[in-house]
């Protein structure tokens, strides 16, 4: 989608039990992992099952902008011939990351310690959001960085013509804050140290030892560490990425608050540092099963068997928020249908995403007839066992929030509309087609 496209509001009524397989796109995390980490290797790295939503292909856009050669196969087929780590050129025009916070921050850590200069600007959305939590650590590494007021895009990096090793105790939990500072690690003389009160997703680190980075992870009560060698080469590898956990979750809400629903969503990973919301449901009495627990490209997979049945209200614990940060707004929809109270605690990170999720989400709940509260660092949904829906929820050209008022109206008394539904492009651009092919009224 083009980040100026006009709005496109769309609508989704009750429809009859959801049936069928949903093939939902490549896990988003991996998609951008697999194409930076291609480009700072030497060689073709040969990458399957690639999300091509918007997000992942301005990455893919940037990379061949510093130099790597990208090119797509077919469908999900990608290779990239790398430049080596050092390796990027200074690109010739503005490296424009649309709506992805992953993509932006990820890249500016992967060159922040070659001796270039690159300039990164984003759409209205990734804009608003704040990038000195990346910009601070690589500044130590010896990058020099402007930035808007605020620390936000558009904002330039020369980086480090003899970047030093850094130490970083992360100040919230954030794999993009990792990921960065590990990426930029990558051509620094000597260890880079990334330590985290608590774990965040992992892909970075089995992928990065995939390619052959040696990587080491302890982990004691008080924090977990992660130490990177620098300057290896990496060896280009080829790359399965499995089905994005994010994005099965709106089918399979969908099947949980349908009535007499039952899908398969197969290959999903189960990455532990992914598996929150699965947790969650499972706590909340979902009726879930996985199938044909596997290993594909370095992470654990299965299928999953998703079936309608009652669900009671919970109380998330802080400590598993990061495991699920980008699943609180779904999980709010399928807490409005559980009995009872579900307290979602730890989700202060949820304000400073695409949107202020927290906000978004309550606000059009309310406007559905759900009863939400809200503090700085938490959210709880009210169920019941009727939502009226008939509300008009504003996206804030959040992907997220869009397709979770979308499942909502699948399963309340009376439709429910987004402001705009372009913004899903962004990360499951086959959306709509996936959930009519289930069996859902959406137009």
């Amino acid at each position: 989608m083009s980040h100026s496209a006009e709005p496109r509001p769309m609508t989704s009524r009750r429809c009859g039990p959801l049936t069928g397989e949903a093939l939902v796109p490549g896990d988003k995390s991996i998609s951008h992992r697999a194409l930076i980490l291609g480009a700072m290797a030497v060689g073709e790295t040969r990458i399957t099952g690639l999300l091509e939503g918007q997000d992942v292909l301005d990455t893919a856009r940037a990379m061949a902008a510093f130099g790597a050669q990208v090119t797509q196969n077919g469908p999900g087929d990608w290779s990239v011939h790398g430049v080596g780590v050092g390796g990027f050129r200074s690109p010739e025009g503005v490296i424009d990351c649309g709506n992805s916070g992953t993509g932006v921050r990820l890249i500016m850590g992967a060159m922040a310690t070659t001796p270039i200069t690159a300039t990164f600007t984003g759409d209205a959305s990734l804009s608003r959001r704040p990038m000195a939590r990346v910009t601070d650590p690589l500044a130590q590494f010896g990058a020099r960085i402007t930035t808007r007021e605020g620390g936000r895009l558009p904002i330039t990096i020369e980086g480090a013509q003899d970047p030093v090793p850094v130490t970083y105790r992360t100040p919230v939990a954030s794999a993009q804050i990792k990921s960065a500072i590990l990426l930029a690690g990558l051509n620094v003389p000597g260890d880079t140290v990334v330590i985290e009160s608590e774990a965040t997703r992992d892909h970075s680190e089995r992928m990065l030892a995939g390619f052959g980075a040696e990587v080491t992870t302890e982990t004691t009560p008080e924090a977990h560490r992660i130490t990177l060698k620098g300057r290896p080469e990496l060896r280009p590898q080829p790359v399965a990425v499995p089905r994005d956990p994010s994005s099965a979750a709106f089918p399979v809400a969908a099947a949980l608050i349908v009535p007499g629903s039952e899908i398969r969503v197969p290959g999903v990973s189960r990455n532990p540092t992914r598996d929150g919301l699965y947790v969650t449901l499972q706590e909340m009495g979902a009726d879930i099963t996985f199938e044909n627990t596997r290993e594909e490209g370095g992470e654990p997979v299965a299928d999953l068997v998703v079936r309608y049945g009652p669900l009671k209200g919970v109380s998330v614990p802080a400590d598993r928020a990061a495991s699920m940060i980008d699943e609180f707004p779904i999980l709010s929809v399928i807490a409005s249908f559980a009995e009872g109270a579900t307290v979602m605690n730890g989700v202060s990170e949820l304000r400073v995403k695409e949107s202020d999720r927290i906000d978004a989400m309550a606000r059009g709940l309310e406007a559905n007839g759900v009863t939400v509260e809200e503090t700085p660092d938490s959210m709880t949904v009210h169920g019941m066992a009727h939502v009226p829906g008939g509300g008009r929820a504003v996206t804030h050209l959040d992907h997220r929030i869009a397709m979770s008022f979308l499942i909502l109206g699948l399963a309340t008394e009376n439709p429910v509309t987004i402001d705009d539904a372009g913004p899903i492009t962004t990360s499951f651009p086959d959306f709509v087609p996936l959930m009519t092919r289930l069996g859902g009224d959406l137009s």
